[in-house]
């Protein structure tokens, strides 16, 4: 059974509230000229030249113009845009790039990124999303950092706005220009795990893993990663001078902004976790990040790994599968209080329907779509896929500092 895409009835009008932009430019937005261009009265996202179209809480999730050379990666492998992504999947991406870059000494890593993560597509009662359509997913074998996402994002498909792309080589480093009416495909690099040449190169790296987070007294959870940026004021997902490992404070290059207000900060994490007002927000890691004050190890050694992009500009239809396998591939919800993941589905209603209209004239507020959760193992799997690039640089002699 095919599920029936809503398309260009998704999108409406924006309603991007006065609190909203107030936090956008607390956080640094406002910084730049021209950075964001808020919708008028279209009803349908129609970006200026050079802009592209996402979403107030994909930004204060960590993305930010110029977008960083692994989230263009991951667009292009994924054949994906910007609106596809949700923002708990948005906020995966940040998180891995930070844990890469402040905890474990390496560039974001495409080879480590496939160990852990696999995407599916976004649906509800066999209504696929566009807006919204695919959720990143920790593997099911794998064991990866709570990262307590919200049980649910209200609203925030109508809280579209323009960010402009600023690159210096548009047609080789721009992510694809918008199409709100793309059809999302599900390609074989949904799927696409890491090579045996990939998973040795990047053994010392998944053990490290998990040793930040079971050495006891010292765990590091995802919330601690989540808040470490956000204090930093340093975008995960935007395209800096520096790696997270030369953060240097206050005076440094790549910050949007001075601190946020602890009131603003806290209310930042709550928006954006399932952490509540009874909960402490941490202040610090209980591993300390690398940094300008904590330097990588000498001789330690940086694997470079990234998802390939496209040459010339052009994006290719990348093995692309049929989508009537999609029907099973449903991203589970976990038991309350389960180390791994948590669901998290983010919608603008809290309670599900019975029974949806057609998709033309459905009401986004009927509807509630899956999150961010494990992958089922019901796809097939495409084990060793990988794309005919030059992009892997293997350094079996990394040994990560304890």
């Amino acid at each position: 059974m095919t599920s029936t895409d809503l398309g260009s009835a998704e999108w409406e009008r924006s309603k991007i509230s006065g609190q909203d932009i107030n936090m956008l430019k607390k956080m640094g937005f406002s910084k730049k000229e021209n950075a964001l261009q808020f919708p008028k009265e279209e009803s349908y996202p129609k970006p200026p030249i050079n802009y592209r179209v996402s979403f107030v809480d994909h930004l204060i999730r960590g993305l930010s113009p110029p977008i960083h050379e692994f989230l263009r990666g991951l667009l292009f492998v994924y054949g994906l845009q910007l609106h596809h992504l949700t923002p708990n999947s948005v906020l995966h991406i940040s998180i891995f790039i930070t844990l890469c870059e402040c905890f474990l000494g390496v560039q974001p890593n495409w080879a480590l990124w496939k160990r852990i993560f696999c995407i599916r597509r976004n649906s509800h009662h066999n209504v696929a999303y566009n807006i919204g359509g695919v959720v990143i997913c920790v593997r099911s074998e794998v064991d990866y950092f709570d990262v307590k996402f919200p049980d649910s994002v209200q609203g925030w498909r109508k809280k579209w706005l323009y960010i402009h792309e600023e690159s210096s080589n548009p047609a080789e480093e721009n992510i694809a220009p918008f199409d709100g009416e793309a059809k999302i495909l599900r390609r074989r690099s949904w799927d696409a795990e890491a090579t045996e040449a990939e998973k040795l190169a990047t053994e010392a790296l998944m053990t490290r893993i998990r040793e930040l987070q079971n050495t006891r007294g010292k765990e590091l959870s995802g919330i601690e990663i989540t808040a470490y940026f956000l204090r930093t004021r340093v975008q995960p997902l935007q395209a800096r001078k520096n790696p997270f490992w030369r953060y240097a404070g206050e005076e440094d290059v790549d910050r949007l902004s001075k601190d946020l207000p602890l009131k603003d900060f806290e209310k930042l994490i709550h928006k954006i976790s399932s952490l509540n007002k009874k909960d402490l927000i941490p202040t610090s890691c209980r591993v300390a990040p690398y940094s300008s004050a904590k330097p990588l190890p000498e001789g330690h050694l940086v694997l470079a790994s990234l998802p390939p992009l496209p040459e010339g500009g052009e994006v290719e239809d990348r093995a692309v599968v049929d989508d009537d396998h999609q029907s099973t591939a449903r991203p589970t919800t976990e038991v309350a209080g389960s180390h791994k993941s948590a669901a998290s589905a983010e919608s603008d209603a809290t309670a599900s329907t019975h029974s949806l209209p057609h998709a033309s004239k459905m009401k986004r507020d009927e509807v509630k779509d899956s999150g961010t959760s494990k992958a089922e193992e019901a796809e097939p799997s495409y084990k060793g896929f990988l794309f005919s690039c030059p992009c892997f640089v293997s350094c079996t002699q990394f040994s990560p500092a304890r």
